[in-house]
C-alpha cells in the first residue's frame, strides 16, 4: 500500500469531482432539444440541453438528486419521478423545458413506484406504470395539442413484474412487457389496440416457449405499427420486429455473430436499426438495413457505449467512456462509425490505470469474464475484488473513480462478471435463478484464486466490495467462503431477503419474486440459503456497510437486524448511514464514502 492520501487535492478526489454526462436523450420531433443527466452541479440532476450550443440548464433540484427522466417528443416538457429524499415512492411530474415548477401528471393517485413514463411521438398520449402493494397498474393519459392532460385511464393491471406501456407513433397501440406468463424473469409482450370500442380488451400476445422478449421502441413513423424488440430464444439476445397491428413477426438471427446483439434505436425513417453487440463484456455497434437485409459493423472508438441513437445528417450520438476517460457524448458517422466530434464534454480528470479483460474457469466449467487493473510496481498487492449490482447487469469498461482510487493507493483491482450477469447468454444469466448467492460466490472465489496464482494478490489481503446486489454478494461471500477474505465493504446491501421482501417497494418485490420463483413463504429454503444473515456465525473478517436510510430497494430494517445479530456474536461490523436512497448521487458524499472505505481498509490491513 502507498501512503494514505486524503488531501483535498488528491488525484482520486479530482476524478470524483470531474463532471460527467451519465445519459442523454433527444426530443424525437424536435432534435434541437434534449435532456442530459449530469452531476455538473455536484449532484446528478436533469438538465435541459440546447443541442446546437451545448448549453445545459438545470431543471431538477432534488436534494437526493435525479438519475432518470424523459423529454417529450416535441421538446416542451421534461418528466421525472419526484420522490422523498431518494425513496423512489412518489409521482410522475413534468417541468417546462425552459424551467419552472414541477407539476404532477397524476395528482389524484396515491404515491407509487414506477419505472418510466412514455409518450406517443404524435403527442396524443402518455403512458406510465404505478406499482403498489396490490400490483402493477398501467395507465394512459390523453394529451391535447396545447399540452393539457386528461385524467389517467387504467389500461391493464398485473400482479407480477411488468413495465410499460410503450406507445406507437399515433397512440393507436400500446405494449406492456410482463412476467405474468412465467415464474421467473422471462417477459412476454401484451399488445393493446387503444382505439378498440369493445368493452373487453382483446390482447395480442407475443412470447417464447423458452426465453424472454424485451420491447425497445415503436417505429418513429406515422401510421407504422412495428415494434422493435429483443428475444433470447436462441440463448443470446437477437433483434426482432413485431407488427402489433397485423401480428407479423420478423426475426433477425445474425447467426454468424457470437454474444448478445441488442437493438437500441430506429433510424428516423424506420429503415435501419442500430444494434449493440456484447461479447466478453465489450460492446460494438452495427447498423442493419431492413430494406436490403445487410449488416454493417461500425469502426468506432473502443470503450463502453451506454446508449446510442440516430440523429439527422447521418450521425449517431452516443454516451461513451472507457477506464481512463469519463462519460461524455460523442458524434459518430452513421455510415462508417468514425468519430466526428465531441458533443458534450466531461470534466477534466487525472489519467487512470487501464483495465484488462481476462477469462476464468469456475465451478462446473463455467467460463467467467473479469476485469483486472494493477497499480504501478510489481506484485504481490493488497487487492480489491469488486462485484457489480443487478444481478441483471454487467460490468463493462467504464471510468470508475472508486476503482482508480484503490489503484492510486497501490491496490490491485478486479471486477468479476459472475453467473447471473447479462450479455453472456440466457443460460449464463439464468444459472442463478431460484438459487441466489451460490454460483456467484464460487465465481468470486475463482477470481481470488486467479489473482493469487498469477502473483497479483497478497493472499491474506483481499477485500471485497460492491453496491446493491454487489453489496449483497460481499456479505454472502464473507459468510460462505470466510477463509478467503480479509474484510468486506458493502454499499446499499442486502442481508436478509425475507425482511427485504416485507419492506421494499412493489417494483422490487416483483423483481425478487421473479428471481426466486416465488415469495419468501413460497420458497423459504431458497430465501434462507441466499441470505447473508444465515451465515452470520461463519463470518470471520471485519465488515463495513454504507447504507441509505431512505432506501426502498434495500430497506433499512434488514440491515439493522443483520448488524445486531453480528454484534451479539462478537463479530466486527461497522454500519454508516446516509440520508438518501439507493446509493449516493452527490460528488462530495461519494468522496466521503470512498474516504471512509480507504480509512477502514488501511486500519484492517494494518
Amino acid at each position: 500500500m502507498k501512503p494514505l492520501n486524503l488531501d483535498d487535492s488528491a488525484p482520486w478526489k479530482a476524478r470524483f469531482r470531474a463532471p460527467i454526462v451519465a445519459a442523454t436523450q433527444i426530443a424525437a420531433q424536435n432534435p434541437a432539444r434534449g435532456l442530459a443527466i449530469t452531476n455538473k452541479s455536484g449532484i446528478y440532476q436533469l438538465h435541459a440541453w440546447d443541442v446546437a450550443t451545448g448549453d445545459l440548464k438545470q431543471i431538477t433540484h432534488q436534494p437526493a438528486g435525479v438519475v432518470n427522466g424523459g423529454i417529450s417528443p416535441d421538446g416542451k416538457y421534461i418528466y421525472y419521478h419526484q420522490d422523498e429524499q431518494g425513496n423512489e415512492i412518489g409521482h410522475w411530474v413534468r417541468v417546462p423545458f425552459e424551467g419552472g415548477d414541477a407539476v404532477s401528471i397524476t395528482p389524484d393517485l396515491p404515491p407509487y413506484a414506477g419505472w418510466s413514463v412514455s409518450a406517443a411521438l404524435s403527442g396524443k398520449k402518455l403512458g406510465f406504470l404505478a406499482a403498489g402493494r396490490d400490483g402493477f397498474q398501467t395507465y394512459t393519459i390523453d394529451q391535447h395539442p396545447d399540452g393539457t392532460l386528461e385524467v389517467p385511464k387504467p389500461l391493464y393491471k398485473i400482479e407480477r413484474l411488468s413495465f410499460g406501456p410503450m406507445l406507437s407513433f399515433d397512440a393507436d397501440y400500446a405494449i406492456i412487457a410482463t412476467t405474468e406468463r412465467s415464474q421467473n424473469l422471462d417477459y412476454a409482450l401484451y399488445g393493446f389496440d387503444l382505439n378498440a370500442t369493445e368493452p373487453t380488451q382483446n390482447i395480442k400476445v407475443l412470447q417464447e416457449s423458452e426465453g424472454s422478449i424485451t420491447p425497445v421502441a415503436f417505429a418513429p413513423v406515422a401510421g407504422d405499427s412495428r415494434l422493435l424488440a429483443s428475444t433470447s430464444v436462441t440463448g443470446f439476445d437477437r433483434p426482432l420486429i413485431w407488427d402489433v397491428k397485423t401480428g407479423d413477426r420478423t426475426d433477425i438471427p445474425l447467426e454468424d455473430l457470437s454474444g448478445d446483439i441488442a437493438p437500441v434505436s430506429w433510424s428516423p425513417d424506420g429503415k435501419r436499426i442500430l444494434l449493440m453487440r456484447f461479447f466478453a463484456a465489450v460492446n460494438t455497434l452495427y447498423i442493419y438495413d431492413l430494406e436490403h437485409s445487410t449488416l454493417t459493423k461500425l469502426d468506432h472508438p473502443a470503450g463502453t457505449y451506454n446508449s446510442a441513437y440516430f440523429m439527422p445528417d447521418n450521425e449517431i450520438f452516443a454516451n461513451w467512456q472507457d477506464a481512463t476517460r469519463p462519460s461524455q457524448v460523442i458524434a459518430l458517422d452513421a455510415t462508417t462509425g468514425a468519430l466526428k466530434r465531441t458533443i458534450l464534454t466531461a470534466g477534466d480528470a487525472p489519467t487512470g490505470r487501464p483495465w484488462k479483460s481476462i477469462m476464468l474457469t469456475s465451478t462446473g466449467g463455467a467460463q467467467i469474464q473479469a476485469w483486472v487493473a494493477v497499480p504501478e510496481g510489481s506484485g504481490h498487492f493488497p487487492t480489491i475484488l469488486h462485484t457489480h449490482g443487478g444481478p441483471t447487469s454487467v460490468q463493462t469498461e467504464v471510468f470508475a473513480s472508486s476503482a482508480q482510487a484503490w489503484l492510486d493507493h497501490g491496490f490491485a483491482w478486479m471486477s468479476v462478471n459472475y453467473r447471473g450477469s447479462t450479455t453472456f447468454g440466457r443460460e449464463f444469466e439464468q444459472a442463478i435463478w431460484g438459487r441466489l448467492g451460490i454460483d456467484e460466490v464460487d465465481d468470486m472465489a475463482t477470481g481470488y484464486q486467479w489473482l493469487v496464482d498469477n502473483g497479483i494478490a497478497q493472499p491474506d489481503s483481499v477485500l471485497l466490495t460492491g453496491g446493491s446486489y454487489g453489496g449483497y454478494l460481499t456479505l454472502q461471500a464473507l459468510g460462505r467462503r470466510p477463509e478467503l477474505w480479509a474484510g468486506g465493504m458493502a454499499q446499499v446491501a442486502i442481508a436478509d431477503w425475507r425482511l427485504m421482501y416485507e419492506d421494499q417497494a412493489e417494483t422490487l418485490r416483483g423483481y425478487q419474486r421473479s428471481l426466486f420463483g416465488g415469495t419468501p413463504d413460497e420458497k423459504p429454503e431458497a430465501h434462507a440459503a441466499g441470505s447473508p444473515i444465515t451465515y452470520a456465525e461463519q463470518i470471520k473478517a471485519p465488515i463495513l456497510v454504507i447504507q441509505g436510510a431512505n432506501d426502498t430497494r434495500c430497506p433499512a430494517r434488514q440491515m439493522h437486524v443483520f448488524e445486531d445479530k453480528l454484534k451479539s456474536m462478537g463479530k466486527e461490523i461497522e454500519v454508516s448511514w446516509f440520508d438518501a436512497g439507493h446509493g449516493s448521487r452527490a460528488m462530495e458524499q461519494q468522496i466521503d464514502h470512498q474516504e471512509l472505505m480507504l480509512r477502514w481498509a488501511y486500519r484492517v490491513l494494518g
